[in-house]
């Protein structure tokens, strides 16, 4: 079994700097770099950019990128001028006010390798394809030619360095390369073949946090630059430095050799700032230095200023976790339904039960994010692939009603308590929102059916589960339809408009969001500046939103800014890690190559949540235990007729080891409830087991729900694991080694 290397630092740091202007009173966001490639134009909307009521903004020439805004569609256009700037300062005005836009030269191009996708069959085939994590799955857009005649397939693609999953699709069935034996699963029921293109990039740069001193009126914060290859000294000009979105004046900042001090006036740092800054030279860059600060303090020193990324989420089914109401027990009554999908007596009131009880303050937990709690039919429906299961609606993702909760679950007065009690204990809740549908006995489907996209094809064929295809209309099932927001807005504004609506009401912090990939850009950004306007502007409340997205990087990002969401689910890392920690012959290095590209994503200090497993995977201990681990299991049907359980205590160790990387990461870590004690299951719904408590566990179990509790112990006690900067140290077949550096601790794993 893998071992990850645990070491352990300490370290100070100080702050001071005066500034050419003081942060733009207009603008409330803290302006993301961007990302371009050389030599190709960009068009993006300035509200994802920053929040404003009105645009009046004002760009300036730039010697390294042409911009062009366009303020009747508040749209910038950009391009940059050469491949060798690394990073530039754009820089504009927002009535008035100036402010700077980093935009960061991707060279990732650059060290592009062309690998060849080759195919053999001796059967006569009509199409070749190849599907995977580097064009979005998209089935047809690479198409292999047989150019000899003698059924090889072959087709070369340019592809950045790191690791990618595929499959061919050949005349359309999905098919694992049958040359190579590396595969991981999909957390469905399924497998992916694995590719790893090698970095040929043997530069090391790295900007360290050094120390934070105070002197008579000064705040002096410090850091070190670290470059392997360096030949020339860097000077003021090859240091980018913000506070807010302003840039900080070179008098403020200081240089000896590859020491940098930046220097602030203690008033300069009263309320709330975030303090940027990073070392660009000879077209390369470090990573970016973030630091979020109170009053002139660096965050996490104490829970006075907790912030989402203090976060640590617990994932919950309500029917599946606790029974506090028996009264409201009433299954659906169907002859063809199987407990595993019908209601099993789990909700609110047993949740609640749960926090007085003390379990998630002994956890260390203080998210919780609850399953939808929305009305649903009370009847049972067919599943439209085969077998054609009958299901009920216990998982809550089948809406009836926009404003009543499910009476199997509770009241809207028991809703409002739970999240009431929750707050008592210092616990935020995520409520899960359903914007891509409802089911056919809603109210909205039966009066407004031109909100709705169309189940029949004009080709004949259904809109049925076409994820990529139709992927913006196409409904999951027969009976759930789907929004069309691209040809009503009336529907936007509605479904928008009672997310609001649920927030106001029952006091919750945020939301965790469906199937985010399905619905446009348009509804996020609709909804995003109605939680600004009606929310976080007049409570001075901020709202975090995490979506669900499977896809690649660049469709997981294009949602993630400050007019859209704060977050996604980081599946593709998680992808890559869950095999490593099982099977003893693969490398740390696969993790690392996903680190560094989802850092390159969504920036070093970035709230995605990272997962181990959900309520649409297999569990994790069902790999780590070797009851799923072979091509051609049906892990659907297993969850029916052979359900794993967890034979070989080392498997918990698997499991702990996982926690362990997962809670030292970037990014907010998410528990699925039951796997904080290593409970196993199949796919849907044998991922969805009651949850079990105290005598209920087994030894093992009980063992390792203790140490899942000193895991998340250690990262609510060390602010380097919430804040600090990321800096691998090894990755390799044995060791994965990585340091984290705050101004109020160091931790070196």
């Amino acid at each position: 079994m893998k071992s990850i290397s645990k070491y352990f630092f300490i370290i100070v740091v100080s702050f001071s700097a005066f500034t050419e202007t003081t942060a733009a009173q207009g603008i409330s966001d803290i302006i993301q770099p961007l990302q371009l490639t050389p030599g190709r134009q960009n068009t993006i909307l300035v509200s994802d950019l920053f929040y404003a009521p009105k645009y009046d903004v004002q760009f300036y020439e730039n010697e390294n990128v042409w911009a062009s805004y366009e303020s009747k569609t508040n749209k910038l256009i950009l391009k940059p001028n050469n491949n060798n700037f690394g990073v530039s300062l754009l820089e504009f005005k927002q009535y008035g006010e100036k402010n700077y836009l980093p935009v960061i030269m991707n060279s990732g191009s650059t060290l592009q390798q062309l690998h060849k996708f080759i195919f053999k069959t001796d059967v006569k085939v009509n199409e070749v394809t190849v599907s995977g994590s580097f064009n979005n799955w998209n089935k047809k857009s690479h198409r292999l030619k047989d150019t000899n005649g003698k059924g090889v397939y072959e087709l070369g693609i340019p592809l950045d360095p790191g690791s990618y999953i595929y499959k061919f699709v050949v005349d359309g069935k999905e098919i694992l390369d049958p040359t190579n034996p590396e595969k991981t699963p999909t957390g469905f029921d399924d497998f992916n073949s694995v590719l790893h293109i090698a970095d040929p990039e043997t530069t090391k740069l790295f900007l360290h946090i050094g120390g934070k001193t105070e002197k008579n009126n000064e705040v002096i914060f410090s850091f070190f630059y670290e470059n392997n290859v360096q030949k020339k000294p860097i000077t003021k000009n090859n240091i980018i430095a913000l506070l807010g979105n302003t840039k900080i004046a070179e008098s403020a900042i200081q240089l000896s050799s590859n020491f940098i001090e930046v220097r602030f006036a203690k008033q300069e740092l009263y309320g709330q700032k975030v303090f940027r800054v990073l070392v660009t030279q000879n077209g390369k860059n470090t990573n970016l230095q973030q630091v979020q600060l109170f009053n002139g303090e660096p965050a996490g020193k104490n829970l006075k200023n907790i912030l989402w990324d203090d976060g640590s989420i617990y994932s919950i089914m309500i029917d599946r976790f606790n029974d506090g109401d028996t009264l409201n027990d009433k299954p659906v009554v169907h002859d063809s339904i199987f407990t595993q999908a019908n209601y099993q007596g789990g909700d609110l009131r047993g949740i609640a039960n749960k926090i007085d009880d003390g379990y998630f303050d002994s956890l260390g937990i203080n998210i919780l994010w609850i399953s939808p709690v929305y009305d649903n039919p009370n009847v049972a429906f067919r599943e439209y692939p085969a077998p054609n299961r009958y299901y009920s609606g216990y998982h809550g993702y089948w809406p009836i009603s926009d404003k009543n909760v499910e009476e199997k679950f509770g009241t809207m007065a028991e809703l409002k308590s739970l999240i009431a009690k929750a707050h008592q204990h210092n616990i935020k809740v995520l409520l899960d929102i359903v914007a891509h549908h409802v089911h056919i006995d809603h109210p909205w489907f039966k009066e407004h059916p031109d909100w709705f996209g169309t189940l029949n094809l004009p080709d004949g064929k259904k809109n049925l589960r076409l994820w990529d295809e139709y992927r913006l209309t196409t409904w999951f099932e027969p009976y759930m339809p789907s929004f069309d927001f691209t040809k009503s807005h009336e529907a936007l504004d509605a479904v928008s408009d009672n997310t609001i609506w649920w927030m106001i009401e029952t006091g919750a912090d945020g939301f965790r969001h469906d199937a985010v990939k399905h619905v446009p850009n348009e509804f996020w950004r609709a909804l995003t500046r109605k939680i600004k306007e009606k929310i976080e502007l007049p409570q001075n409340k901020k709202v975090y939103q995490i979506g669900e997205t499977f896809g690649d990087y660049d469709l997981i990002a294009s949602y993630v800014n400050n007019g859209q969401l704060s977050a996604q689910f980081n599946f593709n890392l998680s992808y890559f890690a869950i095999p490593v920690f099982i099977e003893p012959e693969k490398s740390f290095s696969s993790i690392d190559f996903h680190m560094k590209k989802s850092f390159r994503s969504f920036g070093y200090n970035n709230l995605m949540g990272n997962i181990m497993d959900s309520h649409d995977k297999v569990r994790f201990m069902a790999y780590a235990d070797g009851a799923i681990k072979m091509q051609g299991v049906d892990t659907r049907e297993m969850a029916w007729n052979n359900p794993p359980t967890v034979h070989d205590p080392k498997s918990y160790d698997k499991a702990k080891l996982y926690f362990a990387y997962m809670f030292t990461i970037p990014g907010l870590p998410v528990v699925y409830y039951g796997s904080e004690f290593g409970m196993t299951g199949a796919d849907d719904p044998d991922n969805r087991r009651m949850m079990r408590f105290n005598d209920s566990l087994s030894v093992y179990e009980k063992q390792m729900l203790n140490d899942t509790r000193k895991i998340i112990k250690m990262r609510n006690q060390h602010s380097a694991l919430r804040y600090g900067d990321f800096l691998t140290l090894q990755a390799d077949n044995s060791v994965y080694a990585y340091c984290q550096v705050w101004f109020y601790g160091l931790s070196l794993r």
